[in-house]
């Protein structure tokens, strides 16, 4: 772990993390890992059973993934859940390239009025489904639509001139709620050119976890590299958590979620992900397999088992409510300002962490920290603006 801790330049200075959620719409969830669960299955009725709980539980966010496995549509399940909560943000995962970007932009703008501001987008670039396109193509779309994003909801008119994309539209269809420069968009990539679209483009750089040490690395890497455009990122973990009393009983509880795993089995459910050969994903399983002990830990605390079985976010915090404050603590120290958490089942997991973390941290929404979610209603064609 590092002896000295220096927040590196971050947005938001201020200490406080939002603390969000995660819910299962693409299949997942479960009381065994490795084990298909059929009682939790990611229908639209448990997905949303999952955000609602966490509403209520006072979670500030909540993260719903997209990909092309068994499960719900993740924009489609955001409209539907929209005029269900009151209070809790949905952090909606967006693929780009896979809509045409002014409809997107205009998509998402419907969404941010059904949740009034309670919008911030995931973007994700990775292979379309069933593609293996040139990594180069796919950062420069991505670019590209981050870009038409920003002009539909930050300009009178779309005028984007690219390599992709060349638009000259009126942005009225696309005016979203938060007038004041629309979602914050948060982005997850460890290469080069994904690096680079965040720094130029994106809000917050979500990250999975790693060493102390490796996480800091990277994220002196990335202030940096917005610094050179003229900007300052904040950052967020993807994390699972195992809280419990003890240290003891959470180590108890990660041995019986790992008491059915079968190792081809398990390699069989990660390897459904389009995202399972990523740089990140190979990031993850090296720390897996290089530094783990004979339990699966790289750090005290710090536990990777759950990447035998989930392509992505491979670790959990596992220990007792004060070691795992100690921990969030330390990387608020390093400059976190968001932690999206998860637990298997998804939603009494949800409960113990409620229970025993979520009221130890100073927590708000990124999205009224940095002014975006208005607190009264804006003038849009969708309220009350003159329409033209």
């Amino acid at each position: 772990m590092l002896s000295t801790i220096t927040t590196v330049p971050i947005r938001t200075p201020r200490r406080v993390a939002e603390i969000s959620w995660f819910s299962d719409l693409c299949g997942g969830d479960t009381e065994y890992l490795g084990v298909l669960d059929n009682e939790r299955r990611a229908n639209f009725e448990h997905s949303k059973d999952i955000v609602l709980n966490a509403e209520r539980l006072a979670f500030d966010n909540v993260l719903l993934p997209s990909a092309y496995t068994v499960g719900q549509d993740v924009l489609s399940f955001a409209n539907g859940v929209a005029p269900m909560t009151s209070t809790i943000n949905l952090l909606t995962a967006i693929r780009t390239g896979e809509m045409h970007p002014p409809m997107l932009a205009r998509a998402i703008a419907c969404l941010d009025h059904l949740l009034k501001g309670r919008l911030t987008i995931n973007i994700i670039n990775s292979d379309l489904p069933g593609l293996r396109e040139n990594p180069a193509l796919r950062y420069q779309r991505c670019s590209e639509t981050i870009e038409i994003l920003r002009q539909a909801w930050t300009q009178e008119r779309i005028q984007h001139r690219g390599e992709l994309y060349q638009f000259d539209l009126p942005s009225d269809p696309s005016r979203p709620y938060q007038q004041n420069g629309g979602p914050l968009l948060y982005f997850g990539g460890t290469s080069e050119g994904a690096r680079d679209v965040c720094a130029r483009h994106c809000d917050m750089f979500l990250m999975w976890p790693e060493t102390e040490e490796s996480m800091y690395e990277t994220m002196q890497d990335m202030s940096t590299r917005a610094a050179s455009y003229g900007r300052t990122l904040d950052f967020g973990l993807r994390i699972h958590i195992v809280p419990r009393g003890t240290e003891k009983e959470a180590k108890a509880y990660v041995r019986k979620l790992m008491s059915k795993f079968d190792e081809k089995r398990g390699l069989e459910i990660r390897s459904r992900s389009e995202d399972s050969r990523s740089l990140g994903v190979v990031r993850q399983d090296r720390l897996r397999d290089e530094l783990a002990d004979e339990e699966g830990y790289i750090e005290p605390l710090l536990w990777t088992g759950i990447g035998k079985v989930f392509s992505g976010c491979g670790g959990a915090l596992v220990g007792d409510p004060d070691q795992i404050l100690q921990k969030l603590n330390r990387y608020m120290d390093m400059g976190f300002r968001s932690f999206v958490f998860s637990g298997f089942p998804l939603i009494e997991e949800a409960g113990e962490c409620a229970r025993l973390i979520l009221g130890q941290i100073p927590h708000a929404k990124m999205s009224v920290l940095q002014g975006r979610t208005p607190a009264t209603e804006p003038v849009t064609p969708l309220t009350t603006a003159e329409l033209r």
